[in-house]
């Protein structure tokens, strides 16, 4: 199974539900639509947008989340970015993102697929993220480490993040906690 197909399994067994519900099933539905019209649909080089994976490093025992202040954009954000080649699945992209880019070892995702979904624009070539969102479970005494993407790593406990990230990582943050 190619990555562009399990994608469309991984979006077509999304059920968003809360509050969020109707929204999410609409973005579900423009992620199906993009990746039937773009066989590259996950794919940087896709001009008119590509999927991405992030995922949001969350320490439940502590009520804490790791953001990183994104080098490019200065903002606070979940780790993620770029499906590549070498990724097999969503889920494999997401994890490997939120490793590389938080230096902890050992991540395990929420179970029960992804989280949430959020598009946003960026600056061209390209047009959009399409962001295929999971959250991923520190193991007890997870040391961060800084990578080459971002300015700094900082856990956050939940009451904090609304005033340092922007409302897609909140929503985000809300939708993880409802899992737990």
């Amino acid at each position: 199974m190619t990555l562009h197909d399990g994608a469309t399994l991984v979006l077509k067994g999304y059920a968003p539900g809360g509050e969020a519900g109707a929204d999410q099933a609409e973005l579900r539905q423009a992620y199906l639509d993009h990746l039937a019209r773009h066989a590259d649909g996950l794919w940087k080089a896709c001009g008119a947008g590509h999927l991405t994976a992030s995922a949001l490093v969350i320490d439940p025992a502590r009520e804490k989340a790791l953001l990183t202040l994104h080098r490019k954009l200065r903002m606070w954000l979940q780790m993620g970015g770029h499906c590549e080649e070498r990724d097999v699945t969503l889920e494999a992209a997401a994890l490997r993102e939120a490793t590389e880019e938080s230096g902890i070892t050992g991540l395990t995702l929420l179970p029960g697929g992804p989280v949430r979904l959020d598009r946003h624009p960026i600056p061209p070539p390209c047009h959009w993220h399409l962001d295929v969102q999971y959250a991923a479970l520190a193991p007890a005494g997870a040391a961060e480490r800084i990578s080459e993407e971002s300015l700094e790593l900082r856990w956050f406990g939940y009451e904090e993040v609304a005033a340092v990230a922007d409302a897609s990582v909140v929503r985000l943050l809300e939708a993880t906690r409802a899992r737990l």
